[in-house]
Formats: C-alpha cells, sequence, structure tokens
C-alpha cells in the first residue's frame, strides 16, 4: 500500500513538471564527478573571457600570455579525461536552469 501512495505521488509529480532525484547508489560517483566537472567547466570558461579580455588590452606580457594560454590547454585536456573516464559528453555538462536558460554558452 505504501509504494502504491509513492507511486501515485511520482506520477503527481511528472504530471507537475516536477522531476524526483534518482539517489541510484550505483551512479552517486558518477553524478558527484558531473557536478563538480560542472563548476570545474564554469569557472574554466569565466577565465578563458577573462584572459581574452586582458589580451586584447595588452595588460599581459608574452610571457604572461604564453603561460596562461598553456595553462587554459592543459585545464581542457584534464576536462576531457575526466570526462572520457566517466562516459561524459560536454554538453552532459551543461545544466538546464529552465527559464534562465542553460548554465554553460553554447560554444
Amino acid at each position: 500500500m505504501e509504494q502504491d501512495q509513492q507511486d501515485q505521488q511520482d506520477q503527481q509529480d511528472q504530471q507537475d513538471g516536477r522531476k524526483r532525484m534518482d539517489l541510484d547508489p550505483d551512479t552517486v560517483e558518477r553524478d558527484l564527478v558531473k557536478l563538480v566537472l560542472t563548476v570545474v567547466e564554469l569557472l574554466r570558461q569565466l577565465m578563458e573571457r577573462q584572459a581574452v579580455r586582458r589580451f586584447d588590452t595588452g595588460e599581459l606580457s608574452e610571457d604572461q600570455e604564453e603561460r596562461i594560454g598553456l595553462t587554459l590547454m592543459l585545464l581542457e585536456d584534464r576536462m576531457a579525461e575526466l570526462r572520457n573516464r566517466y562516459g561524459l559528453r560536454p554538453e552532459d555538462l551543461n545544466l538546464d536552469l529552465g527559464p534562465l536558460g542553460p548554465l554553460l554558452p553554447r560554444e
């Protein structure tokens, strides 16, 4: 009887457009990695944009530009390795914020 009530609540939530969080022990690690990589990707993109602005304004020396560029490339490579290890695609890291749109700009 309790399961029937839960099933009815799940159906009502789906009809109302609400989603329940599925806490499957087998996917917790992957979901945690997905969340962490999403935050890191957001920060990487913000750092990249800031670096481009600084390049454009001439604030950086040639050596600084080279170090920043290399660091961003290495970070992007490491992110790709981690996504591959956990079977994630770049678009998997872009959270849908409903009416606000996606978290990350589509590149």
